[in-house]
């Protein structure tokens, strides 16, 4: 491990990365509505969180490495996530909300959408021990932008653990922060091994970052999720019991030295993986519809059905934070004079309920199946879920669109 971490970016504005080699990639992957899954609702058009206008996704993707951990070498598999409500460009404060439904994680700067009512500047994902370095980038990309209105700021940035990672290395840099914010764009959102879902698992297979929409008459919901959590007996596709179907591959130490762990057996076991529900989902709800934050509030809680769906149980390890944003009423957070808002009337939320359940239930399994099978830290290797095993599985039971 001589060689700086390679950063792959959904895209990469000119930003000057000293010492590094960067790449650009962006591949198609199969999707749920691809495979034929039966997906509810209708999606946008890019079936992405940036079908909700103006909203911009950008990505830092750090692998590098191979073999045994050591610690501040790697290997490394991690990233940083930036997600702009109304794009790069204007940073104009959204109506926000969030809600936890475990605890053990982190998303800073809730306290103050909370009490505000306001999400100020970009949402970002990482690693659990990056949340730090992440939260100074914003605010040193803030400055550097002249974005900062007043003298302080509360980043909201979000995590989860990223086990393949030599997490206690602290790779991710400020540097590798301010490139996934420079790198938001519109359109098409890569998925899967990318950004701060890079060393996720999910399920006990690859996880990572996923997203989907549906549209709800007039107005779109978003949704972007960072999976990282689940038991592999719990797991559930459009009310089938794939877990259960798919106990195999498992995750394993492909190493025969290895000492195994957590666990996870030797792959030359081949033996079942540990079978609990550990680790954390982040989920990232928007909308285009004008609702206020108590409404938001209601919006990102029915996020907590998403992922009982797919079998979830917001575990005990588990942190399961959301938040969500609404990109109406503009200017509201002007600081001057009596502002005018418009809302919908609650009697009108009960589709937004159901479509940001179908969404977020789509945005998790978009991510596993975009996810790559990767090996990380002490040869730890965690499979993809098999495509042709599931549609096997799913035409089995019935449930398959052909």
């Amino acid at each position: 491990m001589k060689h700086p971490p390679t950063i792959t970016l959904y895209r990469l504005s000119a930003v000057l990365l000293s010492a590094l080699l960067v790449t650009t990639t962006l591949c198609a992957q199969d999707r749920a509505r691809d495979l034929g899954l039966p997906m509810e609702g209708q999606p946008g058009a890019q079936n992405a969180i940036t079908d909700v206008e103006g909203i911009e996704v950008g990505f830092t993707t750090l692998i590098e490495g191979e073999g045994p951990l050591v610690v501040g070498e790697g290997p490394i598999r991690t990233g940083v996530t930036a997600i702009f409500p109304r794009g790069r460009a204007n940073l104009d404060p959204v109506f926000g909300a969030w809600f936890t439904l475990n605890g053990n994680g982190e998303m800073t700067g809730t306290t103050w959408v909370e009490e505000s009512g306001f999400l100020e500047g970009p949402v970002m994902i990482t690693n659990t021990h990056s949340v730090g370095v992440v939260r100074d980038a914003v605010i040193r990309w803030m400055v550097q932008q002249g974005k900062l209105d007043y003298d302080f700021m509360m980043p909201v940035v979000a995590e989860t653990y990223d086990a393949l990672n030599d997490i206690n290395g602290q790779h991710v840099t400020q540097a590798h922060a301010l490139a996934a914010m420079d790198a938001a764009t519109e359109g098409v959102v890569e998925e899967g091994n990318v950004g701060g879902g890079t060393g996720m698992i999910c399920h006990g297979f690859k996880g990572g970052t996923g997203t989907a929409s549906q549209k709800v008459g007039e107005y779109t919901i978003g949704v972007l999720v960072q999976c990282n959590y689940g038991a592999r007996s719990q797991l559930r596709i459009a009310g089938v019991p794939v877990g259960k179907e798919l106990m195999q591959p498992a995750m394993c130490w492909d190493n025969p030295d290895a000492e195994p762990r957590w666990g996870i057996p030797l792959c030359s076991e081949g033996a079942p993986g540990p079978d609990q529900d550990r680790g954390s989902i982040i989920i990232v709800a928007a909308t285009d519809a004008p609702l206020l934050p108590h409404q938001l509030k209601r919006i990102v809680k029915r996020a907590s059905l998403g992922v009982g769906k797919m079998g979830g149980i917001g575990g005990n390890s588990s942190g399961d934070i959301f938040i969500a944003f609404s990109t109406a009423n503009p200017g509201a957070a002007s600081h001057d004079g009596e502002q005018s808002v418009a809302m919908l009337p609650n009697e009108y939320l009960n589709p937004f309920f159901q479509s940001t359940i179908w969404a977020v239930e789509e945005a998790i399994i978009n991510a596993m199946l975009s996810a790559e099978t990767m090996t990380g830290v002490d040869d730890l290797r965690v499979p993809a879920l098999p495509h042709d095993r599931l549609i096997e599985v799913m035409r089995r039971y019935n449930r398959l669109v052909e």
